[in-house]
């Protein structure tokens, strides 16, 4: 438990508005003055990039690399107590009362080992999963806030880095099984999501200066 490896995958941000007008109006020219319906503008965002550069998500995940740093530590020394008692047996006739005492010491401390591994694994999946979640549910609520400002009835979720930009024979097998094959510059959303984020963090982090 070294590490902790952001779980970028399944990510899928979709809201769609359906516009429908009955058989009889569509044959009929539009009365004077109604509203028409919207043609569709699709916007993308790279979930995966937006995770990455998030500071308030980086910061938050480095808290949990600490907290797992630290429990690898208690771990470790752990460890070390269990060594120390195998090395104070190793001196002790087998079946004595002394080794019966340190064997009965060693099962404990291994017990006691794998119930603390167990607790901080499930602890730390738990609280990485609700940072996960927290972070998600703050862009989708800015994608959200600036798809309905703007008028967009789609936003869908992509990878943005370029086929062409790719090495490793994966990645471009992986960039070419990508579900946008083209689009518009101005429909990427990301780096406007991006800021607005970090903007809004940092005045958070700063106590709204």
């Amino acid at each position: 438990m070294k590490s902790i490896r952001p779980w970028m995958a399944g990510f899928v941000m979709t809201a769609g508005l359906l516009f429908a007008a009955n058989s009889a109006t569509a044959q009929a020219p539009a009365a004077a003055g109604q509203k028409q319906s919207a043609a569709h503008q699709v916007g993308l965002i790279d979930m995966a990039h937006i995770f990455k550069n998030y500071n308030k998500f980086k910061a938050e995940t480095e808290g949990l690399q600490k907290a797992a740093e630290e429990a690898e530590a208690k771990a470790q020394q752990m460890v070390a107590d269990m060594k120390a008692v195998q090395g104070q047996m190793q001196g002790l006739t087998a079946n004595s009362p002394d080794y019966s005492s340190k064997e009965a010491q060693l099962i404990e401390l291994q017990t006691k080992l794998q119930t603390f591994q167990q607790v901080e694994r499930r602890d730390i999946v738990r609280k990485q999963a609700e940072v996960y979640k927290k972070i998600y549910l703050e862009v989708q609520k800015a994608v959200a806030q600036y798809a309905s400002y703007y008028n967009y009835t789609l936003v869908i979720r992509f990878n943005r880095q370029e086929v062409s930009g790719a090495a490793d024979p994966q990645q471009i097998i992986q960039g070419m099984n990508r579900q946008v094959v083209w689009h518009r510059p101005q429909d990427d959303l990301t780096d406007v999501i991006l800021k607005y984020l970090n903007d809004q963090y940092s005045a958070q982090a700063n106590g709204g200066k």
